[in-house]
């Protein structure tokens, strides 16, 4: 088997397995838990890496792929977070259904209304048009599913904390895109997949709910409740 075989089969492999381990570790009973798996997953991948690529490559994708568990996996233990709370699961619908109007109002106003860019030199495509389109969406969307009794009841929020929530979720999105679109300009990468032409792929939505999950997480935790 070549090395650069290996090294496409082995980095997703620890990368994801890795990013795995440490989304759970909000189920981790020990918190000594995460400690000693996060140890292990750099020990292991580190000296694998080393072994199997050569030296000019080899601490140069060990980092990446480190990079790729802390930005994904640690990021998205929020969510986990979030859903353990007292009415977690109202929370994560509500924050989901929020990023998800966030995502559409922006990419439908700007494609009707875009004039002006919002980060030209990391996305050409994203406009403040847009993003005000979709602060007004999740502002809409995140009001009205909260007025739903079975979210009332449960979540018990005010009208204002709400909008202000809903800000902060459209906020956390468009960076997570940025975010998102930056690292794939890094790579040399233009879309993440052909399954949604023109959204970037499917990991252009997925990333949009990262930072959300923290915002979301915090703003409940210290605020709301």
């Amino acid at each position: 088997m070549s090395a650069s075989l290996t090294r496409r089969r082995l980095l997703p492999c620890v990368g994801l397995t890795w990013a795995l381990a440490v989304a759970l570790s909000p189920h981790y009973e020990e918190v000594a838990v995460l400690s000693v798996v996060m140890a292990v997953a750099m020990v292991v991948s580190l000296v694998g890496m080393l072994c199997l690529l050569p030296r000019e490559r080899a601490f140069y994708d060990w980092a990446w792929v480190v990079a790729g568990v802390l930005y994904v996996g640690w990021m998205l233990s929020y969510w986990i977070r979030l859903g353990m709370l007292a009415n977690g699961r109202e929370w994560v619908c509500l924050a989901v259904l929020t990023t998800f109007a966030y995502d559409t109002g922006a990419f439908f106003t700007g494609g009707a209304w875009g004039r002006h860019r919002l980060a030209p030199t990391i996305s050409p495509g994203k406009t403040w048009e847009g993003a005000a389109g979709g602060l007004l969406s999740a502002v809409v969307v995140a009001t009205a599913v909260s007025r739903i009794p079975v979210f009332l009841a449960s979540i018990g929020a005010e009208y204002w904390q709400v909008a202000i929530l809903a800000c902060l979720v459209g906020l956390s999105a468009q960076i997570g895109d940025l975010v998102e679109s930056l690292l794939k300009r890094s790579t040399g990468v233009k879309e993440s997949g052909k399954l949604l032409p023109g959204h970037g792929g499917v990991l252009d939505r997925v990333d949009s709910l990262i930072f959300v999950g923290v915002v979301v997480y915090y703003c409940v935790v210290w605020v709301i409740v």
